[in-house]
């Protein structure tokens, strides 16, 4: 059972990166699944979440309508679009799963936490 974050790299300031959560030995349309990042030095904080079904998100940071989450549970995958980057988007890059909530506050426990992947933004 793994839930793995991927598609981090460097890009340049306004630029743009698509993340896939992706899950493997469980089926992830049962979860709510939320992201989180967690900058150098900073504390983990939340970025959003979606339900199951995708009938609705929570946005817990102030992105201004830069990020967008969207699932297809069809491919067991949760992603999360990435516009306009800014130097302070770089962070380390989470998503959870959870059956019961949607996961958008850092310091709960939610049934599972994926690995992470760096966003790097240059200026």
């Amino acid at each position: 059972v793994q839930l793995q974050a991927s598609g981090g790299g460097l890009v340049q300031a306004g630029g743009s990166l698509r993340l896939s959560c992706t899950a493997s030995g469980f089926d992830l349309g049962s979860y709510a699944i939320g992201w989180f990042r967690q900058a150098p030095g900073k504390e983990r904080e939340g970025i959003s979440c979606i339900t199951p079904h995708g009938h609705g998100t929570h946005d817990e940071t102030d992105v201004e309508g830069r990020f967008t989450i969207s699932r297809d549970n069809a491919k067991n995958t949760v992603y999360l679009q990435l516009n306009n980057l800014r130097p302070e988007d770089t962070a380390v890059y989470f998503c959870a799963a959870d059956a019961a909530i949607c996961p958008y506050k850092p310091t709960m426990n939610y049934d599972y936490w994926g690995q992470g992947t760096l966003v790097t933004v240059s200026s």
